[in-house]
């Protein structure tokens, strides 16, 4: 049974972060920020759910760049249980995905906790003030499959948020794998 994310806490700030990206370099919150929104998403290699929409992830992400929205992706799953998210996998991942966005490394999963990232993928969809407006799914999936074709939920969303600085009211979560959260 997939895990669901929560309900969108409107307007919550966006957390700082300075993470290392799979070109190994140092990439925080400030670095990723774009003129008219930011969109933070918590993936990682393994998880079905993901691998079902990482080419529509980078498609719209692609798109959502022209309109002044910076995107990146941030996997903090526990490595040493599941190996497939080690970082020398998500390097092999951004680069067969043909990734256009930094993909981040949160080894301590410090950043998934203070976001309270839920699942793979969560998407968290922020405006020119890196206020909270989104937290929904990309698109419906059945089976793994996407349904439809053409404009997803997240990139409906991320427009409107570039247009308005504000999201949509009404809004489908994002479903999928738990975080792998460490046991200490």
């Amino acid at each position: 049974m997939p895990i669901q994310t929560p309900i969108c806490d409107f307007g919550q700030k966006a957390h700082d972060f300075e993470l290392k990206s799979t070109d190994s370099k140092i990439v925080s919150l400030n670095d990723v920020k774009g003129e008219n929104g930011t969109l933070i998403i918590f993936i990682c290699n393994h998880c079905p759910y993901v691998k079902a929409i990482t080419k529509d992830i980078v498609e719209d992400c692609s798109e959502l760049k022209k309109i002044g929205i910076n995107t990146v992706a941030i996997c903090a799953n526990d490595a040493e249980n599941y190996p497939e998210d080690s970082f020398d996998n998500m390097v092999e991942f951004a680069k067969n995905n043909k990734f256009n966005f930094p993909y981040l490394h949160d080894e301590t999963q410090e950043i998934a906790k203070i976001y309270d990232a839920v699942c793979t993928p969560d998407f968290f969809g922020y405006n020119k003030n890196l206020e909270l407006h989104y937290r929904g799914r990309l698109k419906e999936l059945k089976n793994f499959v996407p349904v439809n074709d053409g404009e997803s939920d997240l990139f409906k969303a991320m427009k409107q948020i570039a247009e308005t600085n504000h999201g949509p009211q009404n809004q489908i979560p994002s479903a999928g794998c738990g975080i792998k959260w460490k046991i200490n």
